[in-house]
């Protein structure tokens, strides 16, 4: 058996008939691990799922370890506010997210400018003199409401986010839900 070290903190939610979801998770690592007690859960995994019978199952006494995906981060250098935020990487990096990807921002000492579990909605390709070569990209998030100014000094940090949504076949219990690595 594989040793599992725990990344993150650990989710706990109430079970029952009706799908559930998890607050929006900073996706760190690769996998989930899913412990069920009281009643045996399906599990759907997305920006914004909700748990059916056509689902993958977890059993109660016996944990899961469900594939997340591969994880996402990047560096924001640069940020404009408007209706819609436009966010901008190092130049040379790329984007490693994908167009309908959930993402989360964080900024150090400026908590103004941070959100979660936002949709990325525009990858900027532009090539050539002037281009971004994907070092820009669009997120569906009313940011106009910010007047801080972002200043490059302050870390931030874009990071791809998932929901995880459990549902029983019948009855109720508790699932706790928590990021893993093999050790």
């Amino acid at each position: 058996m594989a040793a599992l070290k725990p990344v993150g903190v650990n989710t706990t939610l109430s079970t029952s008939g009706t799908s559930a979801q998890t607050i929006a998770i900073a996706q760190q690592c690769d996998a989930i691990r899913v412990a069920v007690e009281g009643a045996g859960v399906y599990v759907a995994i997305g920006t914004n799922p909700t748990a059916t019978p056509t689902d993958y199952y977890v059993t109660t006494g016996e944990p899961e370890v469900i594939s997340i995906g591969i994880p996402a981060a990047q560096r924001v250098v640069g940020i404009t506010t408007g209706t819609k935020t436009i966010l901008d990487f190092p130049e040379g990096t790329g984007c490693p997210f994908a167009i309908g990807d959930a993402v989360s921002l964080t900024v150090s000492d400026v908590p103004n400018f941070n959100f979660e579990h936002k949709i990325l909605s525009d990858v900027n390709t532009t090539s050539s003199i002037g281009g971004y070569f994907s070092t820009r990209v669009t997120i569906d998030y009313d940011s106009s409401s910010v007047t801080d100014v972002y200043n490059q000094n302050n870390w931030a940090q874009l990071r791809k986010s998932i929901k995880v949504a459990v549902k029983t076949n019948s009855g109720t219990g508790t699932a706790f839900i928590q990021q893993v690595q093999d050790s």
